[in-house]
């Protein structure tokens, strides 16, 4: 064989090693890239799943109960809302194995109709699964987060915590004088007499007033009705302002009835369940939101590894 020949028969071993190095490096590369995606699936499928199934927290041979916290303002777009509670609550109550429900709130109130809302679907959920429902108050248990709780069987606040609140308030600015002011000419076109009513940049009018007042006055007539009948024959007027829009602190309320007793979440697991174990249903989009980002910053690492090592056999 001569040197040419030669040559060329050490250049195609060449290339073929360095094909099959190649192909190789490839088929790794896929095989890793498998191993990273049944590892996330895994993973987001065990996240996904203690999501939907609740998370168990303490012993439960003797028993749990399920358990949902409500924190916030209560509205529209908030944690603390019919949209986000309402499936919350339905995965609570539909625990077959539950020996109850507790509903831990620390809110200071928010809208009377998101408020009404997640009220009424706790009555409707301790109809339909029969589970005695308590409520926890944490620091503050007042105004529409008590409308919320007087849908359940007892209620429960920290001594240090404030409660009460029964009324309604709209607040509201006005910038008649600083229009003037500045110069500026305001114009609005309205094809209803009132349309404009409450417009900050016009004087208020009695009439303004008056319809203000009839508004929130049906509306706290419903939330005294609702924590008549949700407390019924445990309130004591002893002050004669229960409903005056007033708050307490956790042995005042005791004194007037709108609670039935100082506590926290260990000690009602405990006196009223007899258990020592919750399995929690509370969402947790945080957490959720890091794991997810956690994963994809994980993976996009991996590969970029991956790439370069490939490059590097190259």
């Amino acid at each position: 064989m001569n040197p040419e020949q030669q040559q060329h028969y050490l250049s195609n071993d060449i290339i073929r090693d360095f094909i099959r190095e190649k192909k190789s490096a490839r088929r790794w590369k896929n095989f890793r890239f498998l191993i990273i995606l049944i590892v996330i699936g895994m993973v987001l499928g065990g996240v996904f799943s203690q999501a939907e199934n609740g998370t168990m927290m303490g012993d439960a041979n003797h028993g749990y109960v399920s358990l949902v916290y409500l924190d916030g303002m209560i509205g529209p777009g908030q944690d603390f809302s019919a949209r986000n509670v309402l499936p919350l609550l339905e995965k609570a109550f539909s625990d077959k194995n539950a020996k109850g429900v507790i509903l831990d709130i620390n809110s200071g109130g928010g809208t009377p109709v998101q408020a009404g809302i997640i009220h009424d679907a706790i009555l409707r959920l301790k109809n339909k699964y029969h589970k005695k429902v308590i409520v926890v108050g944490e620091d503050m248990l007042a105004s529409g987060a008590y409308y919320v709780a007087v849908a359940a069987d007892k209620i429960y606040v920290n001594e240090n915590g404030i409660t009460g609140s029964i009324g309604v308030i709209m607040k509201d600015f006005g910038f008649v004088d600083l229009i003037k002011k500045v110069g500026v000419e305001r114009r609005v076109y309205t094809s209803g007499a009132n349309k404009d009513r409450l417009d900050p940049f016009l004087p208020q009018t009695p009439s303004d007033v008056e319809k203000i007042r009839q508004v929130i006055g049906e509306i706290h007539t419903n939330f005294k009705n609702v924590v008549e009948a949700g407390r019924k024959g445990k309130l004591k007027d002893q002050s004669g302002d229960l409903f005056s829009g007033d708050f307490w602190s956790g042995p005042t309320a005791v004194k007037l009835g709108l609670i039935d007793g100082l506590g926290d979440l260990s000690s009602v697991l405990q006196n009223e369940f007899h258990v020592s174990a919750y399995k929690d249903y509370s969402e947790q989009p945080s957490f959720m939101k890091n794991v997810l980002s956690q994963v994809s910053l994980s993976l996009g690492t991996m590969l970029g590894q991956n790439d370069v090592r490939v490059m590097e056999k190259l």
